[in-house]
């Protein structure tokens, strides 16, 4: 028999929701909804964004809510591929995982709610994992949110791995294969051989592309995003290839950002082959929105003379039986990572990894003891009325059986009594996440502070690395923070400026800092400037947030 899946993939920009019959048979697509979210849900603070996007969906769709895997983007989550040594039994093997962990992810672990996944051994014997990590608040907001809307987490998954699950599922050859999942903020490029698999998300996708149209013909970025969807399309190279003028700059532009793209692909097949001692890419299989763009496929396929594919989520799961064909050929790139959750559990080479905030397991692990105290109740219940039974079979026997109606009807009260503590348990747990569900919108000062550092930063910029602490007998916080930005923008950006007297672009980033009421102004200092590579610039900012213990103004 069939059992019902639903499915959650949270974009950077989009919402996709699928609703799957998952039997012996395979998975069917029921049904499925794709959104466009007011914002992207990366933070704690716009993952309450969800609740009333997803209400919408449900509603449009008729997608009844219930238990859910969700999907996060690789963009909110931290990956690693490790080979560690099994020496020692589980527990020392899990205690050197999570030393792996302290030393790669740029978060305290208390922090984080992780998990990894063994995929196999290496030559040399050692345990093949994939560790992942994701901040302990946002999922738990992620989950508060989409609980709101009447659905109930069950898991939280990484897309990445999800489409790996979907690719490794249709793959029909072995060896090594690429995929990249190119959305609207990042790209996420996977390699997969065998046992061994590397994440990476790349800050150069959809959005660069509208930006760069919306500088180059200076327009808004909506009606550039109208115009890339409309009329865009990769060039292959050449003098020109259209005769209308401004659909080849469009075709170049696509080209040019893609170009960028590429090189970053290349970077990372040289490292996995070096570092991880992968293989040679036989297959390149793209998938997300911005795959749509035409002759995408040509141009990576000439770009990095490997063969390109699209990826059909269709040829591992059944189609829905209504569906509109043009309109299900269109939203197929954007169904990858939902395929990859539903055909899980049909595949052993799907991962198991789950980032469930653990408030969530803890509650899940109580309620699941209710069903255990109503039995104890029933069959005490059962055995009175047996019991009274035995009263009209024998008059002789008649004070004993009432004597045993007693010991029941006390030993019912107890259980009547557990039954209640753990109704008033659970009351109070509701109430934990009632209260919890009203906080979401409070933030925590670092989260507040990432914020206003993030408001500084012109396009083209990101935060590469955080790092905070209190300062020593005040209510400020002290923060080191490492930010990247392609070269190119950058001096785009000072360009833009001039006149203003700054010539470098952190020195814009710096005047924004000083200017906010959050920002202990002369706190605000440049540690450190660099180039990594000739495409990316480097510097870092440390400076001071909030006032201090004796209430002064900044």
């Amino acid at each position: 028999m069939a059992k019902r899946k639903l499915i959650l993939d949270i974009g950077a920009s989009t919402l996709k929701l699928a609703e799957f019959n998952v039997g012996a048979n395979g998975a069917q697509l029921v049904n499925y909804a794709i959104e466009q979210l007011p914002g992207p849900a990366d933070t704690v603070e716009d993952a309450v964004l969800l609740t009333s996007v997803l209400e919408e969906m449900c509603k449009a769709r008729g997608i009844k809510p219930g238990p859910v895997s969700i999907s996060l983007s690789g963009q909110a989550a931290f990956t690693k591929f490790a080979s560690i040594p099994f020496t020692g039994g589980q527990d020392r093997f899990d205690q050197l995982v999570r030393y792996e962990i302290e030393q790669n992810i740029p978060f305290p672990i208390d922090e984080m709610v992780c998990d990894y996944q063994v995929l196999g051994e290496s030559a040399s014997g050692d345990k093949n994992v994939i560790i992942v990590a994701v901040k302990t608040d946002l999922s738990e907001a992620v989950c508060a949110a989409v609980n709101a809307a009447g659905f109930q987490a069950e898991s939280v998954e990484v897309s990445s791995l999800a489409l790996t699950n979907a690719v490794n599922a249709s793959l029909s050859e072995e060896g090594c294969v690429v995929i990249l999942d190119i959305g609207a903020k990042t790209s996420s490029l996977v390699i997969a051989e065998g046992d061994k698999i590397y994440d990476r998300s790349i800050p150069v996708a959809g959005n660069t592309i509208t930006r760069e149209i919306a500088s180059a013909f200076g327009c808004s970025i909506e009606e550039a995003e109208a115009f890339k969807r409309e009329r865009a399309y990769v060039s292959l190279g050449g003098v020109a290839e259209d005769e209308d003028e401004s659909v080849d700059k469009l075709s170049k532009i696509c080209r040019s950002v893609l170009t960028r793209l590429t090189a970053e692909i290349s970077r990372s097949i040289n490292f996995y082959r070096s570092q991880q001692g992968g293989g040679v890419p036989v297959k390149f299989y793209l998938t997300g929105g911005t795959a749509l763009l035409p002759q995408i496929d040509e141009f990576f396929a000439e770009s990095l003379q490997i063969e390109v594919e699209l990826f059909n989520p269709f040829s591992i799961v059944q189609s829905p039986t209504n569906a509109d064909e043009d309109q299900l050929a269109a939203d197929a790139l954007q169904l990858g990572p939902v395929t990859g959750l539903a055909i899980k559990a049909q595949t052993s080479k799907a991962g198991t990894v789950n980032l469930l905030p653990p408030s969530l397991v803890s509650a899940r692990a109580d309620v699941a003891k209710l069903p255990i105290v109503a039995i104890a109740g029933v069959l005490a219940i059962t055995a009175s009325v047996l019991c009274i039974m035995a009263v009209n079979h024998s008059k002789e026997v008649a004070d004993v059986t009432l004597q045993n109606v007693l010991n029941r009807a006390s030993t019912i009260k107890k259980v009547d009594l557990k039954v209640t503590k753990a109704k008033e348990e659970l009351d109070v747990m509701a109430k934990k996440a009632s209260d919890f569900n009203e906080l979401l919108t409070r933030r925590a000062s670092a989260v507040s502070d990432i914020a206003v550092f993030r408001r500084a930063l012109s396009d083209g910029m990101w935060i590469e690395k955080w790092a905070s602490s209190p300062v020593k007998s005040s209510t400020r916080r002290a923060a080191r923070v490492t930010v990247r930005g392609w070269a190119d923008d950058m001096k785009a950006i000072v360009d833009k400026t001039k006149g203003t007297g700054k010539s470098t672009a952190s020195e814009i980033v710096l005047e924004r800092l000083k200017a906010s009421n959050e920002v202990v102004a002369q706190s605000v200092k440049i540690a450190e400037m660099s180039m990594i590579g000739d495409t990316i610039s480097q510097f870092v900012v440390t400076l001071e947030f909030g006032k201090s213990a004796e209430g002064e103004s900044k």
